[in-house]
């Protein structure tokens, strides 16, 4: 379970978004807190993998949490969670080392997709090791996090968001017929969706040449094309 530090100055608020990540599978809600000092009391004595954080906070901004986190040593990720929209701090958002930022008001679709790229970032770096740029691209990819295309007639959102999950989970290519048994499938719904996936730029088709002589078609998931 990836546990979450929810921080916001307006409990009201923090109630809301405290119950929309514990809606989320891989997600538990570890603490609180309501202001900076709150916060950084609860990283302290609390294991926490991710905080969500407002800037805009009664003793100091969220910003400034951030910069006094890595002065003191924390690596906690960090996703901002605020009204703040000014380019500015946007930007001084990304210096810092914030994954991600959603600006309120959002619905649970969005957070959830933020949390669920997070996921999907945490299990590609479990696995260590020296990365090639293919796994370097699905590495930074994995934060992008962008909504599904407008899908076409004869398409089920439900299903191209199993497919997309299953896709985002692999820690290597998958087959139609592996994304079938993953996500409970026929081969010829989960070959469609894929094909859907590459012609939008979500997935890459390579060729894997077996005994038969002839290739296997393999997806892979970079997480970039049109939203």
């Amino acid at each position: 379970m990836i546990q979450v530090l929810v921080v916001d100055d307006d409990v009201r608020v923090a109630g809301v978004n405290a119950a929309y990540v514990a809606k989320v599978a891989g997600f538990r809600v570890a603490a609180q807190a309501h202001t900076a000092a709150e916060a950084l009391a609860r990283i302290e004595d609390t294991p926490v993998d991710l905080v969500l954080l407002d800037h805009y906070l009664p003793d100091e901004t969220g910003l400034s949490l951030v910069r006094r986190l890595r002065e003191l040593g924390h690596q906690t990720d960090v996703i901002m969670v605020t009204a703040a929209r000014d380019v500015a701090t946007v930007q001084a958002a990304m210096r810092q080392g914030a994954l991600q930022y959603l600006v309120k008001p959002f619905t649970f679709a969005g957070l959830r997709a933020k949390l669920e790229a997070y996921a999907a970032l945490r299990r590609t770096l479990d696995g260590g090791g020296e990365a090639e740029q293919a796994e370097v691209d699905r590495i930074f990819g994995a934060l992008s996090a962008t909504p599904s295309p407008e899908l076409p007639k004869g398409h089920s959102p439900g299903t191209a968001e199993l497919v997309r999950r299953a896709m985002m989970a692999a820690e290597a290519p998958l087959s139609a017929q592996e994304v079938a048994d993953h996500t409970g499938l026929s081969r010829q719904t989960a070959q469609r969706y894929l094909k859907l996936l590459e012609r939008t730029g979500r997935v890459r088709l390579t060729l894997k040449y077996g005994d038969t002589g002839r290739p296997e078609h393999r997806y892979e998931w970079v997480g970039t094309g049109p939203a």
